[in-house]
C-alpha cells in the first residue's frame, strides 16, 4: 500500500474525513486535506526508515508549498472554514503504526 493510503485508513480510524487526496495547484500540493468536527488539516505524508528521518524531511520550500495550496484550496471553498486549521505530517515507518503530529509547523498561511 501506498504511504497516503495507509495514512488515510488511519486518520479515517481517528474520526477525520478525507475531504481531497492529491490536491494539486500550480502553486502546490498538498498530500491530504482532512476534517473532524473541530478541525481542518493538511496533512504532508512521509513514507521513510525511520521516525525522525520522515519528520524531517518536511522542509521549508516543501511548508511553503503546501500553505500555498492551503490557501488556494480555501479560497475555493463556497463556505469559509471557521474552526480550527492545521498543517499536519503523518509518518509512515514500516513495522509501526502511523504517527501523526498535530500542528507540525506554522499556522500562518501567506
Amino acid at each position: 500500500m501506498r504511504a497516503e493510503t495507509v495514512a488515510a485508513i488511519f486518520l479515517m480510524a481517528r474520526g477525520y474525513r478525507i475531504l481531497e487526496r492529491r490536491y494539486k495547484t500550480p502553486v502546490g500540493e498538498v498530500d491530504l486535506i482532512v476534517a473532524n468536527a473541530r478541525r481542518l488539516a493538511f496533512v504532508e505524508v512521509k513514507g521513510r526508515a525511520g521516525l525522525d528521518e520522515a519528520f524531517g524531511a518536511v522542509s521549508m520550500r516543501q511548508q511553503q508549498r503546501i500553505k500555498r495550496a492551503a490557501s488556494h484550496w480555501l479560497g475555493k471553498q463556497r463556505v469559509p472554514h471557521r474552526g480550527e486549521i492545521g498543517f499536519d505530517v503523518v509518518a509512515i515507518v514500516p513495522w509501526k503504526l502511523p504517527r501523526h503530529e498535530k500542528d507540525a509547523f506554522s499556522h500562518t498561511i501567506s
